[in-house]
């Protein structure tokens, strides 16, 4: 009996689900902290984009340093600037799995605050 209820419990841990968060917990948890620094600090809470930082430029004018919006991109724009990067962002050297998560939470998010 203990035999049977051993493999019993042992092809249930075989197939059950590999991980104990969910994908939408997982992009939010790299959404907020990737590799050190969040996204959540230039892109917003919800992707929408913030103002970073403001500074004087050498005539003097006033410049605005913003986090873009990335709430409204598509997957393939999405995912082609995390893994180019730019002169301000700085590139993560994300998986495909983990821009694939935080792009589902990013979506999620979009689609809880519209309704």
């Amino acid at each position: 009996m203990k035999t049977i209820l051993f493999f019993s419990l042992f092809l249930y841990l075989l197939y059950a689900e590999e991980s104990f968060i969910t994908q939408f917990e997982y992009g939010k948890m790299l959404y907020e902290n990737p590799r050190g620094i969040g996204c959540v600090h230039c892109h917003g809470l919800e992707g929408e984009g913030l103002e970073v930082a403001s500074y004087k430029n050498k005539k003097g004018d006033i410049q605005i340093l913003k986090g873009g919006a990335i709430n409204n991109l598509n997957y393939e724009h999405f995912a082609a600037a995390l893994k180019k990067g730019n002169r301000i962002m700085p590139r993560y050297y994300l998986e495909d799995s983990e821009i694939r998560a935080i792009y589902l939470y990013l979506n999620e998010m979009r689609s809880f605050n519209e309704k």
